[in-house]
């Protein structure tokens, strides 16, 4: 009987151990950002770029952050692109706001090369840069209000979870691909590079 008890005991701790990792586990990937939450982290980290390029007065920082926004904002419109707005276009048919999201982004790349291509001894530099902020700011907008992109993809039967997970691998695959001569962002890592790569790469 005193055996039985100890086996019990035994099987009781196991057991509490075994649903704390798995209560561990659903909470760690509860954590994982879904595609929305991960479009508009990278949407408020265009935003602090931007407000910093305003503040800034020194040509070379102009330049850094400059090069920083136009690098975030090419790996964001190709995870969207590629990823996001497909699935979004195969669960609502909403062909209005996918296809205005589109022409939207091909108006920032365009704005994008041109500010790459030049430099704060452009006397039109810091405009360009304004009128891309400005840009995006709309393009966000029109993204998060309601009724908007990210509405819609939210009550619809996309899973975001799913495709939030396959664009941050997407998200660090192209960062790897990128030049690495380009700026370093504070903390050494590399412009629009926020979540620590996964283990599995992109199919």
């Amino acid at each position: 009987m005193a055996k039985s008890k100890a086996k019990g005991r035994s099987q009781g701790r196991s057991q509490g151990r075994s649903s704390g990792r798995s209560a561990a586990g659903a909470r760690g990937a509860s954590r994982q950002k879904d595609a929305i939450a991960l479009l508009k982290e990278d949407h408020r980290e265009a935003e602090t770029l931007f407000a910093q390029f305003e503040k800034a007065r020194d040509d070379e920082r102009k330049q850094m952050l400059a090069t920083q926004v136009c690098n975030a904002l090419k790996v964001h419109t190709m995870i969207e692109e590629e990823i996001f707005y497909p699935a979004f276009l195969a669960a609502t048919e909403d062909l209005e706001i996918h296809h205005e999201a589109e022409v939207e982004h091909n108006g920032a790349k365009k704005l994008i090369a041109e500010i790459e291509a030049s430099g704060p001894d452009d006397e039109y530099y810091d405009a360009k840069v304004k009128v891309l902020s400005e840009m995006i700011k709309h393009h966000v907008k029109e993204e998060e209000q309601p009724g908007g992109m990210f509405a819609e993809a939210r009550k619809s039967e996309m899973d975001l979870q799913a495709l939030g997970e396959r664009m941050l691998a997407r998200k660090m695959e192209i960062m790897e691909e990128m030049p690495m001569d380009m700026p370093q962002a504070r903390g050494g890592r590399r412009a629009g590079l926020q979540e620590r790569a996964p283990s599995g790469r992109h199919r």
